[in-house]
């Protein structure tokens, strides 16, 4: 049954996600709180330690998820059934591209979705930032060290962006806010 459950959670992802890993994050939260997989908690940890390995979020996160509730045959479920839309799309896709692209209804469709995207992507950035600036759930006290380190972190990432021509390494400043996590929270 949760082979099942794995499969029809992480197709629902994998078909309904557009913009990429971060435009599926709510809808992957939906998916996993829903079957009762993980909680906000462990699914705010995992992203963080998603975005933090190689390959992409959502297999990633697919992975764990799969991986938490049945081993490594649901890992292998869950991992497989969130890549096989956008696999057999890009299939299609290949199959129609050159006709497809000259259609200007589906030009339309594309300049439509990237505006959607980006507000999907603000939005759960904004979500995350204030669910990790938040010391009490219940009352919304704001954690002055989460919020402190987020705004050294905003203001180094555009500030660099100004000073450097290619602003900072995402990896440099996956380190930097891990070893301002560990002084901040570790000492």
């Amino acid at each position: 049954m949760i082979y099942l459950q794995l499969f029809l959670g992480f197709l629902k992802v994998g078909l309904f996600s557009f913009g990429g890993a971060y435009g599926a994050i709510p809808l992957i939260r939906d998916v996993v709180i829903s079957y009762g997989w993980l909680n906000d908690e462990m699914l705010s940890y995992m992203i963080a330690v998603s975005e933090s390995t190689p390959g992409p979020i959502m297999v990633n996160l697919a992975t764990y998820a799969g991986s938490s509730q049945a081993g490594l045959p649901g890992a292998l479920t869950a991992t497989f059934t969130v890549i096989l839309p956008s696999f057999l799309i890009i299939l299609l896709i290949m199959a129609l591209l050159e006709t497809a692209l000259r259609n200007p209804w589906i030009q339309a469709v594309l300049q439509g979705l990237k505006p959607c995207i980006t507000g999907i992507i603000l939005a759960t950035g904004v979500y995350m930032i204030l669910q990790n600036c938040t010391a009490d759930t219940e009352h919304a006290a704001l954690n002055i060290q989460a919020a402190v380190l987020t705004l050294l972190l905003a203001v180094l990432y555009f500030g660099a962006k100004k000073v450097l021509k290619n602003g900072l390494s995402p990896i440099l400043l996956i380190l930097l806010s891990a070893a301002a996590g560990i002084l901040i929270y570790g000492i």
